[in-house]
């Protein structure tokens, strides 16, 4: 299982990777988390255009199994939705970290991210 260095997490399995300038960011599910979801066949976000506050739901995410919730690891403006994963869900499970990504936003409160953990707390928290 991968847990790239560069990003922050969340303890319900999102990722987020911070630009530079801390203002905008890429939002998707650790790599865990599609291993525990298994083969996604549908992501839904309905919130482009939308400030979505910390913790609250951006969209879904559908697997064979079950669907679940996806939540904003900090608030921000859903800028865009992969439109790859559209066609192709299933990059998800084979690049949760790049091609796989669900949503770009512009961070509200650069602050939010001193709350999110970071790879070694994740890989603690699930006990890897």
């Amino acid at each position: 299982m991968e847990f790239p260095e560069d990003l922050k997490y969340t303890p319900d399995h999102e990722w987020i990777r911070v630009n530079d300038t801390q203002t905008e960011a890429t939002i998707g599910i650790t790599d865990f988390a599609q291993r525990e979801l298994g083969d996604i066949v549908y992501v839904d976000v309905s919130t482009i255009g939308e400030t979505v506050a910390h913790g609250a739901v951006f969209g879904t995410i559908e697997a064979v199994k079950t669907v679940s919730d996806l939540f904003m690891p900090v608030s921000g403006a859903v800028l865009e939705a992969n439109r790859e994963i559209d066609a192709n869900p299933a990059l998800v499970n084979t690049a949760p970290y790049g091609a796989g990504w669900l949503v770009k936003i512009q961070i509200a409160d650069p602050n939010q991210l001193g709350t999110l953990l970071r790879a070694d707390e994740y890989k603690k928290l699930i006990g890897a």
